[in-house]
């Protein structure tokens, strides 16, 4: 009996990507219990949002893709109302309206968004696949832009962004021509080239945001201000050495220069404990992951499925891209953590239902095998 329990836990998981996430995850308990000083409080609270975002990832892949299909649509609309709501009854923390209190607690309805926007995307393609116009892309590209633009307004750069990757992605393994994506290419290149001056900056963005792209191109004009978390990165990154310091070894960490090292920052602990090897290590586990996600969405038995599996998979390789590249002084601080390593129960959350998205498709493929 409870061997026949097991396997029906286990059924609608995929063992590959179970096997990746709990090696991630168990990187993740023993860089917090060091990051945090041996803090028991701390990887107690992770292994707690641990268990219930593993729930969530079952329960979605016990869903079939038809049924993900069916709740895109009254997802996006309620991620898009949570938003406006945000907008007129958001809770603002140091400048940012980003929560909205329910009651029994604080919610973030972007991090809604971050599945809603490709479960949508990929559903209006399914629905027009067999006639796909420019105009369906138009469409899709507005699908993606009113929730970027109401997480802009927040501020919220870095969940924004994130957001729009999820939903090119969905674009892209649509078929978007590259005489869309190169111009593409090029207003971001002058955005960067507009962006460098402070002054041009300024007229359009927020001044926080513009002083993080000017600390990006010289740290050192802000030593102990905006660049102060840039410089304490790629120090402790590149103290750690070959091996690194040994775990809980790391001066960098013990001595409190590196800020936020239990969430965004915590890249740069695991890197001072365990040096280029045990980078090697973290960025081949991403890397199996990813590769296990474009297996799935490569065999994946409808377009929702590859378009779904597609971009939340690349979804999840820019946000270990972005985290890294900004601990590692290549890339502008914008707030993204490092998937499944940081401290932080609804990143957590979401990237795991993602995940449990794409069991479901998996599982999907395999019965109709049968």
């Amino acid at each position: 009996m409870i061997k026949r329990l097991f396997r029906r836990l286990a059924e609608p998981l995929d063992p590959w990507l179970f096997l990746f996430v709990g090696l991630l995850i168990s990187v993740s308990l023993i860089t917090i219990y060091s990051a945090s000083n041996g803090s028991v409080d701390k990887v107690t609270n992770k292994m707690v949002s641990v268990s219930v975002a593993l729930l969530a990832m079952w329960l979605v892949a016990n869903l079939k893709p038809a049924q993900l299909m069916w709740l895109a649509p009254p997802l996006y609309l309620l991620g898009v109302v949570l938003l406006v709501a945000v907008e007129l009854f958001g809770i603002t923390v140091n400048g940012a309206t980003r929560w909205l209190n329910i009651g029994i607690g604080r919610i973030q309805p972007s991090e809604l968004l971050k599945l809603a926007v490709p479960m949508m995307v990929a559903w209006y393609f399914q629905r027009h696949e067999s006639w796909l116009q420019p105009r369906h892309y138009a469409v899709a590209a507005a699908i993606i832009g009113v929730p970027v633009l109401l997480v802009l307004k927040q501020p919220d750069l870095g969940t924004s962004l994130l957001i729009s990757a999820a939903g090119f992605y969905a674009l892209f393994l649509a078929g978007l021509s590259w005489r869309v994506i190169l111009p593409l290419v090029a207003m971001f290149l002058a955005t960067i080239w507009f962006v460098g001056d402070f002054n041009r900056c300024a007229s359009v963005f927020h001044d926080y945001q513009c002083h993080r792209v000017q600390v990006q191109l010289d740290p050192m004009a802000d030593p102990l201000g905006k660049g102060y978390h840039i410089i304490q990165g790629t120090i402790a990154i590149g103290s750690g050495g070959i091996t690194g310091k040994g775990w809980m070894n790391g001066t960098q960490t013990r001595l409190d220069f590196i800020p936020e090292r239990t969430t965004d920052f915590i890249f740069a602990v695991y890197s001072e404990e365990f040096g280029l090897i045990g980078c090697a290590l973290l960025l081949a586990l991403y890397l199996c992951v990813i590769v296990r996600g474009l297996m799935i969405a490569n065999s994946a038995s409808s377009l929702f499925g590859r378009l779904l599996a597609g971009a939340l998979t690349l979804s999840f390789f820019t946000y270990a891209f972005v985290n890294i590249g900004m601990v590692a002084g290549l890339l502008p601080v914008v707030g993204v953590p490092l998937p499944l390593v940081s401290y932080g129960g609804t990143a957590m959350l979401s990237i795991l239902i993602g995940f449990g998205m794409l069991m479901s498709i998996q599982r999907d493929r395999k019965l109709i095998k049968r």
